[in-house]
């Protein structure tokens, strides 16, 4: 079920009158009905996957009980390795066996990879409910979690169905408890949690699916097209993955409001950054914090000889890059932003800008200015990468690049006034919590106006309910 289809739009607010008027008075069975919507919300796909986001919440579940029952000994080792493979073997399985079957058949089969493939569909938002659920069973195996013994509550934490199958990647520490204790509803907090939706929906809806028309035009030809167009597409199709990804945390998080729930903010306006290290901090937070915490870390992170920190930093955007798919062309994305990073953490400059650019101020800098018009440069070279089907049709896009000529136009213009009015929006908003976050506006003629513009603009250029980017991670 799509957040920006009639279906989402009629099941959104049914779930939301059940859930606050016929289930409110009963934590257990509020958490029993969330369990309810978020598998009907996931089995709108395919029913099947049902199975298997319900084997790994029960493994998961029954792993931190008994780590817990057998700690210190052995025996809680063995069973969190366990738990870690299987998770992790599932995972491989539906989202990586054909690429390293199809690589070994290319090795040693002639290219023969019919004889070796699986025909797997690969389940919707695997990727993050894995990893979610993997972070309760490490924290239980580290002592910051306690076990719950509560299986419906745990169900609900690994299936929450706003963030189910795009994130954010929910710790267990910070999500869980949540489902622990009554949720009384806020006014407040549901208000801006229909702005926040509605702010999803204009990234998503008018600005990366405009862009997504020119950019799929220009990728599906770009042996045709000059340079100037290819550029022009690659600064769009950077545009679009964020409109489409943040889009969509955006109403993530915002529909969680509703329902008395918190999630982690995923981005913090990544495109004004400073360096790459800031668009990392700024970026896909969720899954950037993880790999952080349960990899980076525990490899030995920054604290350790350079050696290793070069080897740390490769191997958690490595794993980043392999994360988003089984294709060479992620690889290599997250080596090019491995080596980019690298100068950055060896000279101790990482962690630069914490500060928000330009604070205090309207406008940046001229330093800050260019700063920021780089990290975008480098970023959106890598976009191609990600973008491209092979790591050789990355390399003849770029090849095309110095060819400079008219650039195809059509659609563009839409596309370029939608994306300018939305970082101008973030712009101005971005000591904020989201585009539309307007408490401090006392004006509330100004701020219903503001609505309408936004809702008419998605009247305007709706094409119907198109998928989202991350689906397919």
């Amino acid at each position: 079920m799509l957040f920006n289809s009639l279906e989402f739009a009629i099941f959104l607010p049914v779930v939301f009158l059940l859930y606050w008027f016929v289930f409110n008075r009963n934590v257990k069975w509020q958490n029993l009905f969330v369990v309810a919507a978020s598998y009907l919300f996931y089995g709108w796909w395919d029913w099947r996957f049902l199975f298997l986001i319900a084997f790994t919440s029960l493994c998961s579940w029954g792993s931190g009980l008994l780590i817990d029952r057998y700690r210190p000994y052995r025996t809680a080792k063995i069973i969190h390795i366990l738990n870690i493979a299987l998770n992790l073997g599932i995972l491989a399985l539906f989202k990586y066996y054909n690429f390293f079957a199809d690589s070994f058949a290319r090795l040693f089969l002639h290219g023969d990879s019919d004889r070796v493939l699986l025909h797997l569909i690969l389940p919707v938002g695997i990727s993050f409910y894995t990893f979610q659920a993997l972070s309760y069973s490490i924290d239980v195996y580290r002592k910051k979690l306690e076990p719950t013994r509560d299986i419906i509550q745990f169900f609900a934490f690994v299936s929450f169905f706003p963030q189910l199958v795009a994130g954010p990647i929910e710790r267990a520490t910070n999500l869980l408890p949540q489902f622990g204790k009554p949720r009384t509803f806020d006014y407040s907090q549901g208000v801006d949690g229909m702005r926040q939706i509605l702010w999803g929906l204009f990234k998503k809806i008018a600005v990366a699916d405009t862009c997504a028309v020119y950019v799929d035009h220009v990728f599906g030809n770009y042996e045709t097209q000059n340079g100037t167009t290819l550029i022009i597409a690659a600064i769009l199709f950077a545009i679009q993955i964020y409109g489409d990804f943040s889009g969509y945390s955006d109403i993530a998080i915002g529909t969680a409001k509703l329902f008395g729930i918190r999630l982690m903010r995923n981005f913090r306006n990544p495109y004004f950054s400073r360096d790459i290290a800031e668009f990392w901090r700024r970026w896909h937070i969720s899954l950037t914090t993880w790999f952080r915490d349960y990899v980076y870390i525990p490899l030995g992170g920054s604290r350790v000889a350079k050696g290793k920190i070069i080897r740390n930093t490769f191997i958690i955007f490595l794993l980043s890059g392999f994360w988003h798919g089984a294709n060479w062309t992620f690889i290599a994305w997250g080596a090019y932003h491995a080596i980019l990073f690298l100068p950055l953490i060896l000279t101790g400059k990482n962690r630069k800008y914490l500060n928000e650019v330009a604070e205090g101020k309207i406008l940046p800098s001229l330093k800050e200015t260019c700063q920021m018009i780089l990290t975008f440069a480098l970023v959106t070279i890598g976009w191609i990468l990600f973008r491209a089907d092979s790591i050789s049709q990355a390399g003849h896009y770029i090849m095309l690049i110095p060819h400079l000529g008219v650039p195809y136009t059509e659609g563009l213009l839409t596309a370029a006034m939608l994306a300018a009015g939305m970082f101008v929006v973030e712009w101005l908003q971005r000591a904020r919590q989201h585009g539309l976050d307007l408490e401090s506006l006392k004006s509330h003629v100004l701020k219903f106006c503001i609505y309408y513009i936004i809702v008419i603009i998605l009247f305007l250029v709706q094409k119907g309910a198109e998928s989202f980017i991350y689906f397919q991670f």
